[in-house]
Order: structure tokens, then sequence, then C-alpha cells
């Protein structure tokens, strides 16, 4: 017979500590700012006590509709006041790494929108303030987040393609320049044009559904033939606030040699002749079958057309997965904050360095656009 005793009905139950709301603050009120609060607003335990933001209309409005105690115009600010365990950074990318690296070094958790920074020595910058704080950085890649993306990299993990050993990823738009003249045409506040801007967001899901394979050479060109002539703005994009020339590409491509011999043609556009809608695609070719996903129209819708072919005994077997919508920035404001609340055991894998690697393929990749060949990683 066992000696433990039962529970006693009578007794009280013990009590519990509550487990205090996680108090985040984010930084940057335009589009990506605002997908971060909505994120944020959705999750139990969560509460969002700051926000900053220049433009004061959209902050006031904001700061009234997550009923967000305090605001304020700067980043620096919103640190000075405190009262916060993490922060998200959505504002232009020269801003990633000093604000990202003050609120590490504050002992604060760290979300960052893409890219992680102008180039891979910020990056490390960052990566390297994370690690000394034993802090999460994650960075925002809300398309690999996609339901499509996610049912392919199913497929391909299930070994329905064999060994997978030649893929293209593409982002191309026809007249899609964010702003001609403001921040993101200017390589010093930017980075570079749309390889650092929406190539970066093709790099990682393609890497991803490859399964992290390591880059060894990259062979890159970039033109920029419309921006620089006013074009490739469209009705979307302002052309007229020229407050910087347009000093980067307007596309670009890079053709990756991955270690153990598959090759990845990456392509990315703000402005080309083609199409009108923007197209995002990924078509991969396996040993036992490949597949191919196409994404049409902006913004995107959130399930695109996904194939995969495929042989049964010498014929055709192909079929369409089934796939659900994703869901982007949900996702990644969740499994940031679920990093968070997992302890230090978990935050030493989240340190940013997975989207320092791509910085680093993108850095090679413009140093091959500029030399003109191979650079090899």
């Amino acid at each position: 017979m066992s000696n433990e005793q039962s529970p006693d009905p009578q007794a009280p139950a013990e009590a519990k500590t509550p487990i205090p709301d996680l108090r985040v603050g984010v930084v940057g009120i335009g589009w990506a700012g605002q997908q971060h609060l909505k994120a944020y607003s959705a999750l139990d335990g969560v509460s969002i006590v700051s926000v900053a933001g220049m433009e004061q209309d959209l902050r006031d409005s904001l700061q009234a509709e997550y009923a967000i105690p305090n605001a304020f115009a700067g980043w620096e600010d919103m640190l000075e006041h405190g009262g916060l365990d993490a922060v998200s950074v959505a504002v232009p990318t020269f801003l990633h790494a000093p604000i990202a690296i003050a609120a590490l070094e504050r002992g604060l958790h760290v979300l960052s929108e893409k890219p992680i920074a102008r180039n891979a020595a910020e990056g490390q910058a960052m990566v390297d303030a994370a690690r000394k704080a034993d802090r999460v950085l994650d960075v925002a890649f809300n398309h690999r987040r996609r339901g499509d993306i996610r049912a392919l990299k199913d497929v391909i993990d299930g070994g329905g393609l064999g060994r997978p050993y030649y893929a293209k990823a593409s982002w191309l738009r026809r007249a899609g320049i964010p702003t001609l003249g403001s921040w993101f045409t200017n390589p010093e506040l930017a980075g570079g044009g749309p390889l650092a801007d929406i190539g970066v967001h093709v790099l990682d899901f393609a890497l991803y559904l490859l399964g992290e394979p390591k880059v060894v050479a990259v062979s890159a060109a970039t033109h920029a033939e419309l921006g620089p002539q006013g074009r490739g703005g469209g009705s979307r994009f302002s052309a007229q606030a020229t407050s910087h020339a347009f000093d980067v590409e307007d596309f670009a491509t890079a053709l990756l040699r991955l270690e153990g011999g598959a090759t990845l043609l990456v392509e990315a556009s703000w402005a080309a002749y083609r199409e009108t809608d923007d197209q995002l695609d990924f078509t991969v070719y396996g040993t036992d079958g490949g597949a191919e996903l196409r994404v049409h129209g902006a913004p995107f819708p959130p399930v695109g057309r996904l194939r995969v072919f495929a042989d049964k005994d010498g014929e055709s077997a192909d079929y369409l997965p089934p796939v659900l919508p994703g869901r982007a920035h949900d996702a990644v404001v969740e499994d940031f904050v679920t990093a968070v609340r997992g302890g230090a055991n978990v935050w030493a894998n989240h340190d940013g360095s997975l989207a320092l690697y791509r910085a680093q393929v993108i850095d090679a990749c413009y140093q091959s656009a500029r030399e003109q060949r191979e650079v090899r990683l």
C-alpha cells in the first residue's frame, strides 16, 4: 500500500504567483510598425506600454486605438523612460543597429524588421550585443510564414522531391520603387535597393525551403535603368519626393552556389517592363520530383498556386498540396514572444545569427556586382 496521502479536499489551494505581462514598445508607426502593434494586441499576457514615431497625428491615433500609456516622438526618449521588457524596431534600415544595440544594452529583447541592418558589419554588432546581453534578437521574415511556403516545406522535408539540385526564387515588380527619392533609394540609409529590401525575403524563404544549405559562392549583377530616369514609382508610390538621388539598383539577379553542388537563382526588382502585378515565386527541381509556387498580385493573396510534379510507375502523378493561409507578422510576433518567455536556455538560439547570415550573402552579392566576378563566402 502506498504511504502517499491523498490531498485534503478541504485544504486551501496553493496560491500561484501570476506571471506578469510582457511589457513591449514599438518604434516606428508605418505599415510594419502597425503590424507589430496589431499582433501584440492580440496576445494574452502582453501589454503595449510605449510607442515611438515622428508623425504626431498618426502616433496619437495609434496610441488611442491600442490604449498605449506612453507615446514619444523619439526612440531615445522611449528607451530612457523605461518600463519595458522588449521592443520592436520597425524603422528605416539605417536605424536598426543603433536602436537594437541600445535596447539590448538596456537588457531588452528585440524584434527588428528585415533586413537586420544595412550590412553584415552592423548586423554582427547587433548579434554581438544580443549575445553579450543574453537577450533575444529576432528579425521579421514574415514571408516564410506563408501557408503555401510552409506546405512546400513539408513536401521537401518529407522527401517528396528527393534531393533538390536547382531552385529559382523571385520577387518582381513592374513599378514598385518604394517612394522615388526617399531613404529607400539612398544606399547610406537603406543599404541597397530591391536586393536588400525585398530580395532578402526571397533569399530567406529559399534557403529555408532548401534546408539552410551553406552558400559557398555568388555571382551577381545589378541594374539601375528606370529609377534614375524618375520611372518605376507607379501609382502607389510617389515619384515627387526627391530628397535623395536614386543611387541604388532597381533590378538584381544572383546565382548562388550551394554546399553539396546545388544552385539557387535569386531575382529581385522594384521596376521592370513586365506584367503589372507583383510576382513572388519559387521553382525547385529535385531528383525525384519538382515543385512550383506562384503568387500573383499586390498585396499578395494569402494563398498562391502550389503544384508538385511527380511520377508514379512511370506515369505523371502531379498534385496540388492542400494549403492554408499563413499568419505573416502575427506569427512572427507570436514566435518572438514565445522565445522571450522561453527563458535563457532558449534565448541563445535567437541571437539574430540567421538574419546576419542573410546579410553576409547580400553583401557578397553586391561585392560580386561591383567587381563583376564570383565572390566566395
